[in-house]
């Protein structure tokens, strides 16, 4: 018999090793893939239904959200933690990006529920060796999105979405979920795993089976959350919801019908004089960019483009911004993301 409706599946990052002791925990554990694979088998044959949440750690309410929404709608819920080093440029934050395992490990605990880990450990089959060798450019197999990934977060982090979609697929090959559940705050990585799926027949999950979720955000300034956010200190941390109020300005002027090229301008006008005022207290603010994309081919919309002339394919309305070091994104989806 079942123990509860809820699993959690944990894949620990590749400098953890096999020797590293783990937190106590009154989570179950799986050692291997053949473990785990016996286990999914047996929710085959009794026919349960298992959500995935993967994530890269550093866990918050959203993630939380994400598992409890799996929750909801499945009999089993299965969770990774894995910080995937081939969506690192040699330049961005691999080394220091928040590890906090036995804090998740107690954020899950707390969700009352039964929970079970499950850890690849280094060996010939680990999926963080297998990576490893596409990170250093070596002979390996991966998956690229062809004419996807150069756009909105693809032209500031060109090599981000062929490691999102090589880790994903394997996760997806390995877990073998019914539902797959990504946050909103990561939208065109959402985006283009709903459309890998679907290019590919992925069987588990198929492509209407990932589910996007609102971003979860602090509910007294609107910051979306996000594992990033530790990094800003206090003094930074009072100008990091700016991109979402942009995004906001821009949304508002696009519901009045104003052209998509003024929209823009007026999103980067709110910015600007925040950075005015930032740089008076001693903060850098910086905007990467603020654009408005087609969701489905993840084009710029024409500058004259306005909600007359968009039609009813969903605009994406997101942003990057620099806040001291730290680097924040954000979006807001005009329209109905299950039409894409």
């Amino acid at each position: 018999m079942w123990r509860s409706a809820t699993q959690a599946f944990v894949l620990l990052h590749r400098s953890m090793s096999m020797s590293t002791a783990l937190p106590p925990s009154p989570i179950p554990l799986l050692t291997s893939v053949a473990s785990y694979r016996q286990w999914r088998q047996k929710a085959f044959d009794e026919r349960k239904s298992v959500g995935f949440v993967p994530t890269m750690g550093a866990l918050h309410d959203g993630h939380l959200s994400l598992v409890q929404k799996s929750l909801a709608e499945n009999d089993l819920t299965v969770l990774s933690i894995f910080v995937n080093p081939a969506q690192f440029a040699p330049h961005e934050d691999l080394a220091t990006y928040p590890r906090t395992l036995p804090r998740d490990l107690e954020l899950l605990t707390a969700q009352q529920e039964s929970l079970c880990r499950y850890f690849f450990r280094r060996s010939k089959t680990c999926i963080h060796q297998a990576l490893a060798r596409i990170f250093r450019h070596r002979r390996d197999a991966f998956v690229e999105m062809k004419g996807y990934g150069h756009q909105m977060e693809g032209a500031s982090r060109p090599t981000f979405f062929r490691g999102v979609a090589t880790v994903v697929t394997k996760l997806f090959n390995a877990v073998q979920p019914t539902n797959a559940y990504f946050g909103q705050k990561d939208i065109q990585q959402a985006l283009l795993l709903r459309r890998l799926c679907k290019d590919l027949l992925f069987p588990h999950p198929e492509a209407d089976h990932v589910h996007i979720v609102p971003t979860t955000r602090n509910p007294n300034d609107g910051l979306a959350l996000s594992s990033r956010n530790a990094y800003l200190s206090v003094n930074e941390r009072k100008f990091a919801p700016t991109l979402f109020k942009a995004l906001q300005y821009a949304e508002s002027a696009w519901s009045n019908g104003e052209s998509k090229d003024r929209c823009v301008s007026g999103a980067v006008a709110v910015i600007d004089k925040v950075k005015t005022q930032a740089a008076l207290d001693g903060v850098e603010v910086r905007l990467d960019y603020i654009e408005m994309n087609d969701s489905e081919t993840f084009d710029v919309l024409d500058a004259s483009s306005n909600t007359q002339l968009a039609g009813d394919i969903p605009v994406i309305l997101s942003g990057a911004l620099w806040v001291g070091k730290t680097r924040l994104i954000d979006n807001i989806v005009v329209g109905d993301l299950n039409r894409v």
